[in-house]
């Protein structure tokens, strides 16, 4: 995939995300929601960044096998069902992406919800991938 990230000067600065991805690929990968579920079901983690570190590792595990890798993602959306504690881990947050995902940002947002489907869950993700 070829990735343009576009953050216009006249747009606040962008942290941690892009404001707009263009994506040139031949396959395009839909990527389901992932929780902090370990491989028997159960969520792991007692702490949102505990949390957002088990979801992204299931996020990007998802992707490379379907032939991805961080660089092929195109959008996330992460929500959370505490969007002020998300604020507080916000820069552990940003450390857990950059050593897993890097800084090749793609277009995101964070959306605060009621709750998850498991009820232990502090966070979940899910996104799309543009592959060569």
């Amino acid at each position: 995939m070829t990735a343009e990230r576009i953050n216009p000067p006249d747009l606040s600065p962008p942290a941690g995300f892009s404001h707009a991805v263009v994506a040139t690929g031949s396959r395009v990968v839909f990527l389901a929601g992932q929780t902090a579920l370990d491989g028997d079901g159960k969520v792991v983690g007692d702490t949102l960044p505990d949390q957002f570190t088990r979801a992204l590792a299931n996020l990007l595990g998802a992707l490379r096998a379907a032939g991805g890798t961080s660089a092929d993602l195109a959008r996330v959306t992460v929500y959370a069902t505490d969007i002020a504690d998300y604020r507080v881990h916000a820069r552990d947050i940003g450390r857990i992406w950059r050593e897993a995902a890097g800084r090749d940002y793609p277009a995101m947002a964070v959306v605060q919800v009621v709750r998850l489907w498991d009820e232990r869950a502090l966070v979940e993700l899910d996104g799309f991938a543009v592959l060569p």
